[in-house]
């Protein structure tokens, strides 16, 4: 909900819409505002061309931590990215989704007081049950009150959301519980414990989505998860590997975009892998496709790595091609790409979602789900995530 492929993080914008009149600063310091809103496209969200006061994403800069784990309020969108395939005692596949949004409705607070810190937020969680072909989500909204939602990174990582929150140490590497769901429905706590170093996206960290657009970005590709989801009345103890994605920016989506293509794959021989495709109006590749391969990582890796360190390989477009492959149409008639071929230095991945009808369909509309990577002979290579907008 993405910045990562370009600026998924602006899926926030949607608070715009949501609550921007109750955060407008008239409201008394003891009031709250709720509102729903419906069936909004993702690329719709991803407008707001007047930046006058945020911050921008323009050069490269130091990365501190855990200080960059928390939140960059000066810049207007901001998102914090968990994906996991996990795996039950009897080897059933599951998978999550947990993206937290900030927006900034405004420069700086709109006044005195907590409720006019000129923040808002939106989360999404969703898990995938592939065995029997389910797939749940729910959000959450809330203004950026300290009662309500917010992310801190000092003296421990807190991303809290109403119920939610993902939380724990964060200086070195990370260990956090997540904690959320959706009473009656699903629940979902797991442990997630860093095993990777931090991985430093494009330039160091500053990643280019146009010619004029670009976010702070990083990733840690590898996680290990555990714990345990219910499902209705069914608990399950689960484990497998995490990714967490970070990213900040100012940026919009440019005029010639109609959306894009997102994957982040876990091989088992121990690689990690981001492509990320804009999907243009005309057709034509855009320039500013690109991704990540990361070779494995030994125990004694640098906690921090990026582009000129070894094993680390940032594609451009001449290094990498993405084809559909394969066609899912769902009940509204839209047609997502579910499969597809993926080439890196000539070097071929078939990417197959696990589950075709992934589909978020809450106040924002996407795909985001849990794919399996095969070679071209059928074995299987590795699992990850896979983002589809615009579609």
């Amino acid at each position: 909900m993405a910045t990562k492929r370009f600026n998924r993080l602006h899926a926030a914008c949607a608070l715009l819409i949501v609550i921007s009149v109750a955060m407008s600063g008239c409201q008394p310091d003891t009031s709250a505002a709720t509102a729903t809103v419906t069936g909004l496209r993702l690329n719709n969200l991803l407008g707001a061309p007047n930046s006058d006061g945020f911050v921008r994403a323009d050069t490269p800069r130091d990365f501190v931590f855990p200080r960059d784990h928390g939140a960059h309020n000066p810049y207007r969108s901001e998102w914090w990215y968990l994906t996991a395939v996990l795996e039950d005692d009897q080897g059933r596949e599951y998978g999550l989704h947990f993206t937290q949004f900030r927006q900034a409705l405004t420069p700086s607070p709109t006044g005195d007081g907590p409720w006019h810190t000129g923040q808002a937020y939106l989360a999404h969680l969703a898990v995938t049950d592939v065995a029997t072909g389910v797939h749940l989500e729910v959000e959450r909204f809330a203004r950026g009150h300290p009662d309500l939602a917010g992310v801190t990174s000092d003296p421990i990582f807190a991303a809290v959301i109403e119920d939610w929150t993902l939380s724990g140490a964060a200086n070195g590497p990370i260990n956090l519980n997540l904690k959320a769901g959706d009473p009656g429905q699903f629940k979902v706590d797991l442990q997630v414990q860093q095993t990777g170093p931090i991985v430093l996206q494009g330039d160091r960290g500053l990643s280019a989505k146009g010619p004029d657009s670009a976010s702070y970005y990083y990733s840690i590709p590898r996680l290990h998860v555990a714990g345990t989801l219910q499902l209705d009345d069914r608990v399950v103890n689960v484990k497998g590997l995490g990714w967490l994605d970070r990213e900040w920016s100012t940026s919009v989506l440019g005029e010639s975009l109609a959306g894009w293509d997102w994957f982040s794959l876990q091989l088992d021989d121990e690689r990690s892998i981001m492509a990320f495709r804009l999907r243009r109006y005309d057709g034509a590749r855009d320039d500013f496709d690109h991704g990540l391969l990361v070779a494995p990582q030994g125990p004694d890796a640098p906690p921090i790595i990026g582009l000129g360190d070894p094993g680390v390989k940032i594609l451009t477009t001449s290094d990498f091609t993405l084809s559909p492959q394969r066609f899912y149409q769902d009940e509204r008639g839209v047609r997502w790409p579910v499969a597809w071929s993926l080439i890196i230095n000539g070097e071929t991945f078939i990417i197959n979602a696990l589950l075709d009808d992934q589909a978020i369909d809450l106040s924002v509309r996407y795909w985001e789900g849990l794919v399996e990577v095969m070679s071209p002979a059928g074995n299987r290579l590795g699992r990850g995530y896979m983002e589809l907008t615009g579609y």
